[in-house]
């Protein structure tokens, strides 16, 4: 069987929104030896990746990061789950799948939620947070996505938490899909709760999840009930911060390629980063409407690192991605109810120019030969 990393392999633009092309040293950084998770030495790259994502997240002194093992979604649940008390209920923000997520883990978790929902791609009307908030003085915590990838969305997270702020509340944020590229300051938009993953803006290597708070908030959580056991965030940041080591056995690789790109994303910067993707994604979508396609949203709602595009007509994305991925790209299917007719195109990771041109010729390559197809059993049925 041949390898898919060997030499020959081929090389594949990965234009999903996660796991992204990472850099050569990220990849390389994998390889380190092998190391004891009890030991000194891990400490210190577990501290190292820590304070470097925070520092990211634009947390002061006051703040710091707990790393996981496991996805974004993972940091997410284990925020859920851990922060809200017995006696506290969310408000769960809904304008696409991540949102739903939210709620569905407050759910499965037992905790009384508000669900708001605004549908797939609708802005969010802070009008409806704000009522709901002065409608019931149990929800403690709005829930809210930054980057909802299920349409390529940037909601307005500074916005929410400025609301849910003049009534009290928490807001505990889903930066998945954000933190890296797109504009997310910890203090400066007033966000209580932040969760991310390394292997999408920050471009690691999938396997670690992490969420940023203030230090006393992670302090505060202790005498709350468990939730979960593996994902209680209190037993995480009691081990990571006062023993300097991690509660369970972590993905010591993962934190390897983490701590690199971490060096590599501090050196560039968040506003240079945002900038990176924003010039690969103007041009993939002006490319994409010179070729006749349409996208889902308007401009003024996009973000940087996704791009859902409404599938060319008589093409199903079983066909189209073939065709791309038989030319070196590997694209993305919508979700639920945007999956007939929608696919989603990523500009997260080390693409490059080169990789956005190529891929619009192929694209274009594919619709050429659809449209003679097309025409050519349209001639034979009127022929006939």
């Amino acid at each position: 069987m041949t390898s898919p990393t060997g030499p020959a392999a081929q090389r594949l633009v990965l234009m999903n929104p996660g796991p992204v092309l990472a850099d050569e040293r990220v990849r390389a950084a994998l390889g380190g030896p092998d190391l004891c998770h009890r030991e000194s030495e891990f400490a210190e790259l577990m501290g190292r990746v820590r304070t470097r994502v925070t520092q990211v997240c634009g947390g002061t002194k006051e703040f710091t990061s707990v790393v996981l093992t496991g996805s974004g979604t993972s940091a997410v649940e284990a925020l859920i789950a851990s922060v809200p008390p017995a006696d506290s209920g969310v408000l769960a923000i809904d304008n696409g799948h991540y949102g739903r997520r939210m709620h569905d883990i407050a759910v499965i978790h037992r905790i009384t939620v508000h669900h708001l929902e605004l549908g797939w791609g609708v802005p969010i009307d802070l009008a409806s947070v704000e009522a709901a908030l002065a409608a019931d003085t149990s929800l403690g915590f709005v829930t809210v996505v930054h980057h909802e990838t299920s349409t390529g969305m940037l909601n307005d997270i500074a916005a929410v938490a400025r609301v849910a702020h003049r009534y009290g509340r928490k807001v505990i944020v889903d930066a998945v899909s954000s933190v890296g590229a797109e504009p997310l300051d910890i203090v400066g938009d007033g966000l209580d709760w932040v969760a991310g993953s390394a292997n999408k803006n920050l471009e690691g290597m999938p396997g670690l999840g992490f969420v940023c708070a203030r230090h006393d908030a992670f302090a505060a959580l202790g005498p709350e009930p468990r939730r979960s056991y593996s994902l209680d965030l209190h037993r995480h940041y009691t081990a990571q911060e006062h023993a300097q080591a991690p509660a369970f056995t972590p993905g010591v690789p993962a934190f390897y390629a983490f701590d690199a790109a971490l060096e590599l994303m501090l050196a560039e910067g968040v506003a240079a980063r945002g900038k990176r993707y924003q010039a690969l994604a103007e041009r993939l979508r002006q490319g994409l409407e010179d070729l006749g396609l349409r996208l889902l949203l308007p401009p003024e709602h996009r973000s940087l690192g996704l791009t859902a595009v409404r599938l060319p007509q008589g093409v199903g994305y079983p066909e189209l991605h073939r065709a791309l991925r038989a030319e070196g790209f590997v694209i993305y299917a919508a979700q639920e109810q945007l999956a007939r007719d929608f696919f989603r195109l990523s500009t997260m990771g080390r693409m490059t120019e080169q990789d956005i041109e190529g891929f619009l010729a192929a694209l274009g390559r594919f619709l050429g030969t659809t449209v003679e197809r097309t025409e050519h059993v349209t001639a034979d049925r009127e022929g006939k």
